[in-house]
């Protein structure tokens, strides 16, 4: 099976804020879009991740070839739990999906 790494062009994650966190999978073409918005399901996501699935916002941006996915971060940005300050670990988790 291939993972989402090998489809997309490029998988990144990033804060967005002190309590979200935003990952993004960009694809070259319309082809490779469909195939990663078919086969990588929110749930699949929210699995790999441990987070609930209602808890996940995601955007499917055709125009763009780019499938946004918005989380609420483990920990608030900053904090002395937080082990991730600039949110960028979290695109390597679904980079490596195997997506159907």
């Amino acid at each position: 099976m291939l993972e989402v790494g090998q489809v997309a062009r490029k998988v990144r994650s990033k804060n967005a804020g002190p309590f979200w966190l935003t990952i993004d999978v960009f694809c070259d073409d319309a082809t490779a879009f469909r195939q990663l918005a078919k086969g990588l399901s929110t749930e699949r996501v929210a699995q790999a991740l441990q987070v609930e699935p209602g808890d996940i916002k995601r955007f499917d941006i055709e125009a763009l070839n780019v499938i946004k996915i918005s989380l609420p971060r483990p920990t608030v940005q900053g904090s002395i739990d937080d082990r991730d300050m600039h949110g960028a670990a979290w695109a390597s988790v679904i980079a490596e999906l195997e997506i159907n």
